[in-house]
């Protein structure tokens, strides 16, 4: 492989959903620097994979940047994974593109599945497009700012959303943007107990509350009307 920062997609839930060509790149690579490497172990593992990783997370990605700019202008070939999907996506991976692109560092991509895109065709909510807003503050302010921001919307607004906080974003849906706005929330994606439901805020919040709501979720509201 020439050298350079391989931007890879990966599974956001079942493992098959990888394409031939990251696969080829991922066992290729001199080095996978992936976001948790004890969760992207468990792909590597599955498919025989391997290279040598490195974490790279929020709390390091300044070192490691220099790192792994350092590795590939020494010639190597360095794929970068997230824990699901597309990396840069509301995930770390954005600040080492940058540092990459200034230093003129190739930057191929190997492109996988996403969160967002999967769940807006879904819903079938986005035949006009749609805005991505990404994760809310976990403060009361700005999430109120936020969401305030997109009342005027003209298209759905996709977020994301840790399932410990899906009734509370339920409750500010209905306080901020109105009672009667659809909504859509997808959690699971492409996993065995895919959960996939459409209503207003209150018809969201009877179908979820009085359980244990695992894994990530995406929320996405219609415009208003």
């Amino acid at each position: 492989m020439e050298a350079g920062l391989y931007i890879v997609g990966t599974p956001i839930g079942n493992l098959g959903d990888i394409s031939l060509r990251a696969l080829e790149t991922l066992k290729e690579a001199d080095l996978i620097v992936a976001e948790d490497t004890r969760h992207s172990k468990r792909l590597t593992d599955r498919y025989e994979i391997g290279t040598r990783m490195l974490s790279c997370h929020k709390f390091n990605e300044q070192q490691r940047t220099e790192q792994i700019i350092g590795r590939i202008q020494e010639g190597q070939a360095v794929a970068m994974v997230t824990d699901s999907g597309m990396p840069c996506i509301s995930d770390p991976g954005s600040r080492v593109v940058l540092l990459c692109k200034e230093a003129g560092v190739p930057i191929p991509s190997v492109p996988g599945p996403a969160a967002v895109t999967t769940a807006v065709a879904l819903s079938g909510f986005g035949e006009k497009g749609f805005i991505f807003a990404g994760f809310l503050p976990h403060k009361s302010g700005g999430r109120k700012r936020d969401l305030e921001k997109w009342k005027e919307a003209d298209l759905p607004v996709v977020f994301y959303e840790s399932p410990y906080r899906l009734l509370k974003l339920m409750g500010e849906i209905e306080g901020y943007l109105g009672a009667e706005r659809t909504v859509f929330v997808s959690r699971e994606m492409t996993k065995k107990f895919e959960e996939l439901t459409t209503g207003n805020p209150a018809e969201i919040t009877a179908a979820y509350e009085g359980r244990k709501v695992k894994g990530e979720c995406v929320v996405i509201v219609q415009p208003a009307g």
